[in-house]
């Protein structure tokens, strides 16, 4: 399957759970891996005084996140991407698949049971609107 499998990451366990699918299946399927985190706002901070300034932003932290998950997934057999993507997190996960043209997305089954089915999640919103493949992985403890 030569192609861009993009995954969700937020700095969570379970994201990071749902990034590990993503690389195995990249690694069997010759795919690249695209990890992607989103951010909702432009919320920007100045920090620091005099001629000496830093800038922290909710896009720098989403790239920062989306970065260090790219970076402990990098394997020579796998290629590996990241991006910070502006929006909610499915529709920045859709979006991202739109741009790269992604032959799947991996997203992790977190809060697909209880309230969160019935008001939807992340999964579940992705797999109703996505351009492409949803592989949905069993990122939860189960029960």
């Amino acid at each position: 399957m030569t192609g861009i499998i993009v995954v969700g990451v937020d700095g969570s366990e379970t994201a990071l759970k749902a990034a590990q699918t993503a690389m195995d299946l990249a690694a069997t399927l010759g795919a690249t891996l695209h990890v992607v985190s989103a951010f909702d706002s432009d919320r920007t901070e100045v920090f620091g005084s005099g001629s000496d300034k830093w800038i922290v932003s909710d896009a720098g932290e989403a790239e920062r996140v989306a970065r260090s998950v790219a970076d402990s997934l990098r394997t020579p057999a796998v290629h590996v991407t990241y991006a910070a993507a502006r929006g909610k997190p499915a529709e920045a996960l859709i979006k991202e698949a739109e741009r790269s043209g992604a032959r799947m997305i991996v997203v992790g089954n977190r809060r697909m049971r209880g309230i969160g089915r019935v008001l939807g999640s992340v999964a579940n919103s992705v797999a109703h609107n996505a351009p492409c493949d949803v592989y949905i992985a069993k990122t939860d403890s189960g029960d």
